[in-house]
């Protein structure tokens, strides 16, 4: 039997600059993975926090905070529900969602996902 000739591609360089993601763009893909899962209303302002918040979730990105803690992220999401879903069912899904899209997208850790049902949005035949 005849010995198959392998061989190596050549080793990557070990520096080849530095990536950095802007908090924006992080608060950019929770929100949005945040609103693609089903009985989410809208998201709602982040209520004002101190001078240590990347991003405090103003003007597109209303409702999500993003704070990067020892090289991983931690994201708060504060959004409006629709009337006729499970909250805890509803929380457990955005957490698992934001933090695979992270983690995918960016390929940053993510500490933690905490998600604020802020109220429910009420129907049009409620007074």
């Amino acid at each position: 039997m005849a010995e198959q000739e392998t061989s190596e591609a050549p080793a990557p360089r070990e520096n080849l600059g530095t990536v950095r993601i802007a908090p924006r763009v992080l608060a950019t893909i929770a929100r949005l993975t945040a609103l693609s899962v089903p009985g989410v209303s809208r998201l709602c302002p982040a209520p004002v926090r101190s001078v240590g918040t990347l991003w405090s979730g103003h003007g597109p990105n209303a409702g999500v905070r993003v704070d990067v803690v020892d090289d991983a992220v931690v994201i708060d999401i504060y959004l409006m529900a629709e009337a006729d879903v499970n909250m805890l069912t509803l929380g457990r899904e955005v957490q698992s969602r934001v933090t695979r899209a992270v983690q995918d997208m960016v390929g940053m850790p993510v500490q933690a996902v905490n998600v604020f049902i802020r109220d429910v949005e009420r129907t049009s035949t409620e007074p």
